[in-house]
């Protein structure tokens, strides 16, 4: 089993920043993929990024290209989200996730493990 713990979320204004936190432990392995994702009220969960746990290749969902990056730090077992210039309409809960396998995968349901979640809100 995997425990993910995200933090980080909270309120900012139009344009701000903020970076996210996804903490993983248990039986975690440098072949996973850990992904992010979000959901908005009445939405379906969306993909955000995702990236490789020891080859640090990423992917990103067109809308937050150029203003969100995903990194990891190996030693801390964390996954982490830099969200910058951020819009309303970037408004949801931010999920982490973890894939027992090491290719990038963008469907939520190919995602073994979840955490539970931090809410993200971007006044106008």
């Amino acid at each position: 089993q995997v425990q993910l713990v995200e933090s980080g979320g909270g309120l900012v204004q139009a344009g701000g920043s903020l970076r996210l936190s996804c903490a993983a432990s248990g039986r975690t392995s440098s072949s996973y993929a850990m992904g992010w994702f979000r959901q908005a009220p009445g939405e379906e969960r969306e993909f955000v990024a995702a990236i490789t746990w020891s080859g640090g290749t990423t992917d990103y969902t067109d809308s937050v290209k150029g203003r969100f990056t995903i990194s990891r730090e190996n030693a801390k077992n964390t996954v982490y989200l830099q969200m910058n210039s951020l819009k309303p309409e970037d408004t949801a809960v931010y999920y982490c996730a973890a894939r027992r396998w090491m290719v990038l995968t963008t469907t939520p349901r190919e995602y073994d493990y979840w955490g539970q979640g931090t809410q993200v809100t971007v006044s106008s």
